[in-house]
């Protein structure tokens, strides 16, 4: 079988694409954008399992070090929305290497800063194109391939995050572990470095799209609808990032596992995400709102019983499973509501989804570190994230019922 003749069975059952790429094989193109996600996800989540090492280093408290969580989530808030919408006309190919140039010049950073201050304002670097190029990229893939292929070839990107999770963040948190926590975030700079090389030669070159505008993008921000399904992201999905983020103290302070296990413990969660990830299409078939619904629900729960998961292993490890599956249900089906209530507003949509998951990872990471500078124990952070949970439950409730007045409102 040739190379085009194998790049037509993958992408050809309703004709050919718009812009077919027969001089760069499909499955490379998507490999090197994939990569760059799986930089993204490795340096995003590593860093909750090298809490205690980054405090020891820098001289802070466990819950201070949870700040610098929370400086790479800002970064991505502020970055996501704002360069999706500045770079709207620009070539698509163009942005993603820059992104990807400035996401390694952070990580970079990140790994000489010699004080908390320094590490503080590195990871806010990081976080910047984060968004951007998921959003960015995540479109030129669906580009690339016919409008039945598109939710698979999105998927084929967002995959590089799921492979982080379970090779990634465990791997890189054993770097930390053994050589110094600042080792993977220099790991991240060289694989951001390989994914600039990879864009350029495997990416094929995209004309800017004349339609685009700023004022195009912006506008979806008027619907109340889109500003909903950002707050169900937000609210709801901070509880899981309030107990993720502690997740290497909690299981060493309350469970009794050793450091060494830690990285063991990333695979378990990555593999959680995996499964929810493979499992998200099955459950939005019942309805995108039911989904999001029934998931948040699920996530409440879980998070509620989660303190008492911590104090035996048998409890710790399946809980831990379910932390990893039971919230990225939410994510795919967060997207497509986005997509949906956005309209015209497609760059931005999808680059304020991993704004919205980013901004419930800040809050997420404050309100544990509050709990926690509270003298409360590792149970508690997840109390707090079950709570959240609850309040986004009222949230999609609040949508559903402004999306039948809208209905009713059309009918007359």
């Amino acid at each position: 079988m040739t190379e085009t003749t194998a790049l037509q069975d993958i992408v050809d059952d309703e004709g050919v694409q718009e812009q077919p790429i027969s001089a760069v094989p499909l499955y490379l193109a998507l490999f090197a954008l994939a990569l760059g996600g799986f930089a993204i996800g490795t340096t995003e989540f590593v860093t909750m399992g090298l809490l205690p090492q980054i405090a020891d280093g820098v001289n802070i408290s466990i819950p201070t070090a949870g700040h610098v969580v929370s400086a790479y989530a800002l970064g991505v808030v502020i970055g996501a929305p704002t360069i999706a919408a500045l770079a709207a006309k620009a070539p698509r190919k163009t942005v993603l290497v820059w992104l990807m140039v400035a996401f390694a010049i952070g990580n970079a950073a990140s790994a000489l800063a010699p004080s908390y201050l320094p590490l503080l304002a590195a990871r806010f670097v990081s976080g910047l194109p984060h968004g951007a190029y998921f959003g960015i990229a995540s479109i030129v893939a669906a580009s690339l391939v016919p409008k039945a292929k598109r939710t698979w070839a999105v998927a084929m990107v967002l995959a590089g995050l799921t492979v982080a999770n379970v090779l990634g963040v465990p791997g890189a948190t054993l770097l930390g572990q053994r050589a110094g926590w600042q080792w993977p975030y220099a790991l991240v700079a060289g694989i951001a470095a390989l994914t600039v090389l990879a864009v350029l030669t495997w990416v094929p070159w995209q004309q800017p799209d004349e339609d685009s505008s700023i004022g195009a993008e912006l506008r979806s921000l008027k619907k109340l609808q889109v500003w909903l399904a950002l707050g169900i992201g937000v609210v709801g999905f901070g509880g899981m990032f309030a107990t993720f983020s502690y997740i290497a103290p909690s299981v060493t302070e309350v469970t009794g596992i050793s450091e060494g296990a830690i990285p063991l413990i990333l695979v378990v969660y990555g593999v959680g995400m995996t499964v929810g990830a493979s499992l998200a299409g099955r459950v939005a078939q019942r309805g995108i709102m039911r989904g999001i619904f029934m998931s948040l629900a699920a996530i409440a729960v879980l998070l509620g019983v989660f303190g008492f998961a911590l104090h035996s292993v048998w409890t710790a490890v399946p809980a831990v499973f379910l932390l990893g599956l039971v919230p990225t249900l939410l994510v795919p089906m967060l997207q497509t509501r986005l997509m949906d209530v956005a309209e015209e507003g497609q760059s931005l949509a999808a680059a304020l989804n991993h704004s919205t998951l980013n901004m419930a990872n800040a809050l997420g990471a404050w309100l544990g570190s509050v709990v926690l500078g509270a003298g409360y124990g590792y149970e508690w952070p997840s109390r707090v994230g079950a709570l959240l949970a609850v309040a986004g439950l009222f949230i999609v409730g609040l949508s559903v019922l402004v999306g039948w007045r809208e209905r009713e409102r059309a009918r007359l």
